[in-house]
């Protein structure tokens, strides 16, 4: 067996601590085993049986297939970069695609309490929580578009000085998400820990933005769509800020489009980055792509999704856009084209950046970094790119749409 070739092949697939790489080659050479990559899964084929392996290999999750006539055996990495609880207990294991045909499912959220002005339930019974300035934290990522949403509406409803912001590493590792410096609440170094915090048998992701509640030491939500619509106006009467991203008005077509861009433009890059076959990432490919043609299609002639009112729909669409020619191209595979080949869609991303406050919450840094070097089963050098030039502050032109 060539221990070349195989220290390659491993390299290739998994970026495991440098202890690993060492026992990983020592086993290979002595066992003369291959080394194939699947995804966050590592594939071993070999002669051998599970009991002469499992001394030296960490088998978490351990399946037995034949490969070429040829008995294998499949078990989970060390590393795998994101991570769940279940019943309290962290356990850092990705995605599962493989009951999906390859397709990315996501979670829904398992926090979906509602800031009311007074404490009131919210709008479909959840318990209520009373807006109070200083009451509330807020866990956020500045890599993260779901989280990226609740910091605009901070900025954009006034809530700066009411509402406390720590913000999370931006990498993410087999911790999941982390603080570079222990947080100001509890000390925790983990996000996983603020959700046990609040419920110590939690089961579930552990993602952000997450809203916590100082009085009564619990999360509130850790929905993104619903904290921003909580941030529209729950605290209008303590901050004097009216202005309303979700008018009654215009609610059927801001929920038209919000069911619309979700699925095939805000996930669908995720949709297409983790998927785990390739019939799995065309049709999000191809969805993702006819969506951006309706929406650059759609914006030659309205200056904004809703028309002429800026709404949360916008909003909901900017996170993924200045995110897209950074990252989503080349990391996630969406390169069909650009955004700056949409020439409506690029003058009016420019103008959401440009708009009062916006471009303060974007940082390309966290944004890059996060995903190249966190993602090691899409990009397992790590390696985080230099471009590209994003062109961002000249003249949009929308207000001539």
């Amino acid at each position: 067996m060539d221990g070349i070739n195989d220290l390659y092949m491993l390299r290739v697939g998994e970026r495991f601590a440098e202890r690993w790489l060492v026992r990983w080659v020592m086993i290979a050479v002595y066992f003369n085993i291959r080394l194939l990559s699947c995804s966050n899964k590592l594939m071993i084929i070999t002669n051998f049986s599970p009991p002469t392996l499992s001394p030296f290999l960490p088998i978490i999750d351990l399946v037995k297939k034949p490969y070429y006539g040829i008995e294998c055996l499949i078990f989970m990495s060390e590393e795998t970069n994101m991570g769940k609880l279940v019943k309290g207990v962290w356990h850092d294991v990705w995605y599962d695609t493989d009951t999906n045909d390859g397709k990315f499912v996501r979670e829904d959220a398992g926090f979906r309490h509602w800031l009311t002005p007074n404490g009131e339930n919210g709008p479909d019974g959840q318990q209520g929580f009373k807006a109070e300035s200083g009451r509330y934290h807020l866990y956020v990522s500045l890599a993260c578009p779901w989280a990226h949403r609740t910091l605009i509406f901070r900025q954009l409803k006034g809530l700066t000085p009411h509402i406390d912001v720590t913000v999370v590493s931006a990498d993410m590792l087999e911790k999941g998400w982390v603080f570079d410096e222990p947080e100001p609440l509890y000390g925790f170094n983990f996000m996983h820990q603020v959700y046990t915090q609040a419920k110590p048998d939690y089961s579930g992701r552990v993602t952000v933005p997450v809203l916590w509640d100082k009085q009564t030491q619990t999360i509130v939500s850790n929905e993104s769509s619903e904290i921003i619509r909580m941030f529209n106006t729950a605290f209008n009467d303590l901050t004097g800020n009216h202005d309303d991203y979700y008018p009654q008005a215009l609610h059927p077509v801001i929920e038209q489009w919000n069911d619309y861009i979700y699925p095939a433009i805000n996930n669908g890059v995720y949709r297409c980055g983790f998927a785990t076959t390739q019939e799995a990432y065309e049709d999000a490919f191809s969805e993702l792509f006819s969506a951006l043609d309706t929406v650059d299609a759609h914006l030659a002639t309205n200056r904004y999704l809703a028309g002429d009112q800026l709404t949360e729909a916008d909003w909901r669409l900017f996170t993924t856009l200045i995110r897209f020619d950074a990252v989503y191209v080349g990391h996630f595979k969406c390169n069909l084209k650009r955004i700056a080949d949409y020439p409506h869609i690029q003058g009016y991303m420019k103008e959401l950046y440009q708009f009062s406050g916006i471009a303060e919450t974007v940082d390309f840094y966290h944004i890059k970094r996060h995903y190249y070097f966190s993602h090691t089963m899409i990009n397992p050098t790590g390696i985080v790119p230099i471009g590209p030039v994003l062109d961002l502050v000249t003249l949009h032109d929308r207000d001539t749409v």
